[in-house]
């Protein structure tokens, strides 16, 4: 479900796998990590993972993965629908 990141040409470090940007990202999110904090262990820089996480939130990664989870749940009857909350899409 992750979009295509295109390359970077040119010097730096080597190119980190989605899974390692993903797992920085999620972390960084869930733990209210500032992203200049993240822990060296992450296996991807402060600054990798925040440009993926800019360039998968423009890409409506975060809506499509909320669904996806969603439906999975659903599907295996396990989404308990007596509280839920319900947001409204802007008018664009």
């Amino acid at each position: 479900m992750l979009p295509s990141f295109p390359g970077r040409q040119g010097g730096g470090t080597a190119p980190c796998t989605e899974r390692a940007a993903f797992t920085a990202v999620v972390y960084a999110l869930t733990s209210g990590c500032a992203w200049r904090h993240l822990p060296p262990t992450s296996g991807t820089s402060p600054a990798t993972a925040h440009r993926r996480f800019t360039v998968w939130t423009e890409a409506g990664l975060w809506r499509r993965l909320h669904r996806a989870v969603l439906d999975e749940l659903g599907a295996r009857g396990e989404v308990d629908w007596t509280s839920a909350i319900v947001v409204a899409e802007p008018a664009v």
